[in-house]
């Protein structure tokens, strides 16, 4: 079964700073997580998102798209990335999602992706 993963920014708990030595070790501990699941076979898909303000939200009304800027909801948390895992369920999916860094710095939503009955 495939999870989406979606790595979420809480406020008031802040990560590493760029440029300093503990962001550098994070970054290397994205890169350790990323490549045990990929060698696992565990890992789909993953990658980092632009910030919330280059996100432009769609809607079609009467047939006709309106486009607005930004996000769809404003919300203090803010999603960052994301990882689609390949796992047999969700302990294993949880227990791969730990080794994301972003769980130490904020929160990691864990959802199944629906299965299409054309896709199956």
């Amino acid at each position: 079964m495939r999870y989406l993963c979606l790595l979420i920014g809480e406020p008031g708990i802040e990560g590493p700073v760029p440029g300093t030595p503990e962001f550098a070790q994070m970054l290397s501990d994205y890169e350790s997580a990323t490549r045990a699941m990929a060698a696992d076979g565990a890992l789909v898909d993953s990658g980092p998102l632009q910030p919330p303000s280059s996100a432009a939200t769609l809607r079609v009304r009467d047939g006709r798209p309106v486009v607005t800027d930004g996000p769809f909801a404003e919300l203090k948390e803010q999603i960052g990335g994301y990882y689609v895992l390949e796992c047999a369920d969700l302990d294993e999916a949880l227990r791969r999602a730990a080794t994301i860094p972003a769980a130490r710095y904020g929160a990691i939503e864990v959802r199944p992706l629906m299965v299409m009955p054309d896709r199956a």
